[in-house]
């Protein structure tokens, strides 16, 4: 019998979940990510005939936007028209991509660290427009919690998982490290790591090469130090607060020194703004998988929405 439509998708109010799925339809370069998928996207030559690459990226990334596991994913499509119509399969009920379609999908990504491809090509599309300047670097690491419970079916915490002390406080989980553009505060490098590890040790894996300056808060003190460092780049690391605190302003030398913070930390500032993107635009504050690899590939997919994200409007502007 005929699926009859129940007019579900015809409301003509526009909401804010709507009009950010238009915008991102927008700015992503969907035939560009296609691409990098295509070589490892399975032929098949008998059964039904798999789902469009472009349909499971866009289910992809509808899951990163908001933190839908993969039965929640399924569900979703199944209950929100505007959902199904994001992922060009709107009219269609008969037949959706269930959650282990998306699981497989996700995992083919990984197996081919897929991630890292397309943070590197929408930042070569982004460089091309101008808009990712590759001049300086700003380095920082954010902490994102895992679950502490031992209910699982192995009866431990994730063992990847690491927990650190920030200020008075302990947490669990792993960081996310990254380099950002000084200019625009674009993501250029994502590195994932146990929460315990210093980020100081990431600093360089941060870098892309072609930087001549690299800008750093007060924990990255001694990072040019290092035997990984570049002699070629000049960093720039904020003072302890303690000494900064101790500066005498009336002192013209250490009223220099105090200005000279100021314009460092105007620059680190860049590097806070994917941070708020990926927690508080797209929710992301906790992790969501076992183990590190599959929670860094996730993270990279998140900073290089963030990327679109920030700068949709000259994207838009474009396209218009």
């Amino acid at each position: 019998m005929k699926q009859v439509s129940l007019g579900l998708n015809l409301s003509t109010k526009k909401t804010r979940k709507r009009e950010f799925l238009e915008q991102m339809n927008m700015v992503v370069p969907w035939d560009v990510l296609v691409g990098v998928v295509e070589p490892y996207w399975p032929k098949s030559k008998t059964g039904r005939p798999p789902f469009a690459i472009e349909t499971m990226l866009r289910i992809h990334y509808l899951q990163q936007w908001f933190g839908l596991s993969d039965p929640a994913m399924e569900e979703a499509l199944h209950d929100m028209p505007v959902y199904r119509e994001f992922a060009k399969l709107d009219g269609v009920l008969d037949r959706l991509p269930d959650e282990s379609t998306i699981l497989r999908f996700r995992h083919l990504l990984e197996k081919h660290d897929l991630a890292t491809d397309m943070l590197r090509v929408v930042n070569d599309l982004l460089a091309y427009k101008g808009l990712l300047l590759k001049s300086g670097t700003a380095v920082d690491a954010t902490l994102i919690s895992a679950p502490s419970s031992t209910k699982n079916a192995e009866g431990k915490r994730d063992p990847e998982m690491h927990q650190t002390k920030k200020g008075n406080q302990w947490y669990f989980g792993m960081k996310a490290h990254i380099g950002v553009d000084a200019d625009s505060g674009l993501v250029h490098s994502v590195e994932g790591t146990a929460a315990n590890v210093n980020d100081v040790t990431q600093a360089h894996k941060l870098l892309h090469g072609e930087e001549d300056d690299a800008f750093g808060d007060a924990g990255y003190q001694g990072v040019q130090k290092r035997p990984e460092a570049k002699a070629d780049v000049n960093w720039h690391v904020a003072m302890k607060p303690g000494k900064r605190k101790a500066l005498d302003l009336n002192d013209p030398v250490q009223a220099i020194t105090d200005k000279i913070e100021r314009v460092k930390a105007s620059i680190r500032a860049k590097v806070e703004h994917p941070f708020r993107v990926v927690k508080k635009q797209f929710g992301h504050v906790k992790v969501r998988y076992r183990g590190l690899a599959k929670n860094t590939a996730q993270i990279k997919t998140l900073f290089m929405l963030s990327n679109l994200w920030m700068v949709r409007g000259k994207l838009m502007a474009d396209v218009a």
